[in-house]
């Protein structure tokens, strides 16, 4: 199976969620907030660089 190559900022979302919820999971919300703010901010970021290539 070849592997699509998507977005950084989509990589960048996915992992971040999957860390969010495994915070959940630990019923670490105050981390999983922390987590999902900061990957808000690196995934716009990385969308805007994406745009200026």
């Amino acid at each position: 199976m070849e592997r699509e190559n998507f977005p950084q900022y989509y990589t960048i979302l996915f992992n971040g969620i999957a860390d969010a919820l495994k915070a959940l999971d630990q019923q670490e919300t105050s981390r999983a907030w922390d987590i999902l703010v900061r990957i808000q901010q690196e995934a716009e970021d990385a969308y805007i660089r994406a745009e200026e290539t």
